[in-house]
């Protein structure tokens, strides 16, 4: 894998983390909103690294099995947090 291909996704988790921190300290503590753009975020970073660091980008089945597999989990703890909260 080119240098230049791990330096564009680091660059992209870099951002993405960052996101992360902006939401979380966006104030707004407990919304709805807030979870679900922390958890979106979370799967755009493992499919980065996934598709990066893993080279899973070669791969159209894994990369679908993969995003498929993560939606799921999202969705779920998306659930889960809907359901603890009370909402």
């Amino acid at each position: 894998m080119p240098a230049r291909d791990l330096v564009h996704a680091w660059l992209a988790l870099l951002l993405l983390s960052y996101g992360t921190v902006l939401i979380a300290s966006s104030g707004t503590h407990g919304s709805v909103w807030m979870a679900g753009g922390v958890l979106g975020l979370a799967g755009l970073k493992a499919r980065v690294i996934l598709a990066r660091y893993l080279g899973l980008s070669a791969s159209r089945f894994w990369m679908r099995v993969f995003d498929l597999v993560i939606g799921l989990f999202l969705v779920a703890a998306f659930g889960l947090h809907l359901f603890g909260s009370g909402r």
